[in-house]
């Protein structure tokens, strides 16, 4: 069982810059793939972001492209999402995600691939 606790949420200016956390606990963070998602008002989950066990793929959804940046610190049970000139349109509620991968180069964009989550970090931009 893989405990996922985000921080990082916030409100924040149109351009303006968030580093979202996840710390993780209870298993072994390294076999687990990890993902951002979002979920926004009256919109479906969606994927933001996504890193293998490795650190060495990443994915982005096309809307965050060259904007976000995900990176995981195997070490320290942690993945961090990096937002850059932030829009009125990411405001969300942000969730990471574990995702048990054989393999340590790849990962999944789909959120039914993904057994455990957080609880969520709110993220506001304010046009």
């Amino acid at each position: 069982q893989v405990q996922l606790v985000e921080s990082g949420g916030g409100l924040v200016q149109a351009g303006g810059s968030l580093r979202l956390s996840c710390a993780a606990s209870g298993g072994t963070f390294s076999r687990y793939a990890m993902g951002w998602f979002r979920q926004g008002p009256g919109k479906e989950r969606e994927v933001v972001s996504a890193i293998s066990r490795s650190d060495a793929s990443t994915g982005y959804a096309d809307s965050v492209k060259g904007r976000f940046t995900i990176s995981r610190d195997n070490a320290k049970n942690m993945v961090y999402l990096q937002m850059n000139s932030l829009k009125a349109e990411d405001t969300a509620v942000y969730y990471c995600a574990a995702d048990w991968q054989y393999y340590s180069g790849t990962y999944s964009t789909d959120r039914n691939h993904y057994i455990y989550w957080g609880q969520g970090t709110q993220v506001t931009v304010s046009s």
